[in-house]
């Protein structure tokens, strides 16, 4: 049976990247195209990928459940709504199920309300939330099916802590257009939410991989992943060679988030679109999570935080500042402290949620005794 989770896991793993190549292109494709069809390319990718992770995870749960039917219960087996299976599994099918009822809620949100461009509708929410509790599962399921000290499980909890991080990073590009749009205390909303939702996903992974570097390299995967993902893109768009209609899309609605996009890279100078921008700003976070490592994961995970989110500001507001349409209204002294202030409370947030994920996984995990019983007997 360990067997038959490690290759559910490693699959969905494999989906999820493939599905993580999809949102990048999606996203690139509607500021670059302006079409939306259910059937563009990068749809079919993203939807692909979930019709895999829906059928590992759900077949890994009916086959352990036959198995527990016939008195044969697989080690570390639990029992949720008729299904039996680890916890692991179970939260990596349940999380996904909440992506899968997304789409059909996103699809009402479209003809209630119209197109969105935005990661931040309710419906998008909703099917990013599916995705980490997933995402969760796999962290789970990567101690369920391999023992300690192992590189297969070392690898497992790298990549699936990589592809936790990046959705959460992902979800951060949409505040840089806050900031311009906005202006004064919308400056500080991208390390707010950075140090809101990035030690979440990297305090849980240096908990199961109890090594001083693991949230490091974490990021540093990450961005490894972005940087593929930007090359799909590109090469996804030779291959296709779709048809712009941006023109058109931006006529009919000039204050869309589309329209504004291009307005901040005009003054910017650069494209919309920069096929390495996501690898570059992921490794924004590279010097605060060597700042997280060097205070301590496991004992000090909240003062762990609060240095990230210190390090953190510092990098991204030297950054953004670079930028020429963020530029253009100066911060007051009060703006300032106020959204220090909020990094910091959104920094012990995080560190509280992530400590207590971590520590649930470290609890829910079973002992290496166990594991090694349950390989010598085959399951």
């Amino acid at each position: 049976m360990q067997a038959w989770r490690r290759a559910a896991l490693w699959g969905m793993l494999a989906a999820k990247l493939w599905g993580g190549w999809g949102v990048t292109w999606d996203i690139q494709w509607h500021l670059l195209i302006g079409r939306d069809s259910f059937w563009i390319p990068p749809h079919l990718m993203t939807y692909s990928a979930v019709t895999i992770v829906v059928v590992l995870s759900l077949a890994t749960l009916v086959r352990e459940t036959l198995l527990a039917l016939h008195s044969r219960p697989t080690p570390g087996s639990v029992r949720f709504l008729v299904l039996a299976g680890t916890r692991g599994t179970h939260l990596a099918w349940w999380g996904i199920l909440i992506t899968v009822l997304a789409a059909p809620i996103d699809d009402l949100w479209h003809r209630l309300f119209g197109l969105d461009v935005t990661l931040w509708s309710p419906p998008h929410l909703l099917g990013f939330l599916g995705s980490q509790l997933n995402s969760v599962g796999c962290l789970l399921l990567a101690v369920e099916a391999y023992p300690e000290g192992g590189r297969a499980r070392s690898g497992a909890l790298l990549l699936g802590g990589a592809l936790f991080f990046g959705t959460f990073h992902l979800l951060l590009g949409t505040s840089i257009l806050w900031a311009y749009e906005q202006g004064g205390l919308a400056f500080f909303y991208y390390p707010i939410l950075g140090a809101l939702l990035l030690p979440v996903a990297l305090l849980p992974v240096a908990r199961l991989r109890p090594i001083r570097w693991t949230a490091a390299v974490t990021v540093v995967l990450a961005a490894l992943l972005g940087l593929t993902a930007g090359g799909v893109s590109r090469l996804g768009f030779a291959l296709v060679q779709p048809e712009p209609a941006l023109e058109e899309a931006i006529a009919r609605d000039p204050t869309s988030p589309i329209a504004k996009a291009y307005q901040m890279a005009r003054e910017n100078g650069r494209p919309v679109v920069t096929y390495t921008g996501r690898a570059r700003s992921t490794l924004w976070a590279l010097p605060p999570a060597a700042a997280l490592c060097l205070v301590g994961v496991r004992r000090r995970p909240v003062l762990g935080s609060l240095a990230f989110a210190l390090v953190y500001v510092a990098v991204t507001s030297w950054s953004l500042a670079q930028f020429p349409a963020l530029r253009a209204g100066s911060l007051t002294v009060s703006e300032i402290a106020v959204g220090l202030v909020l990094v910091l409370a959104a920094a012990v947030a995080g560190g509280i949620i992530g400590r207590w994920i971590g520590a649930s996984l470290a609890a829910l995990a079973p002992n290496p005794a166990a594991l090694t019983l349950a390989a010598k007997s085959g399951l």
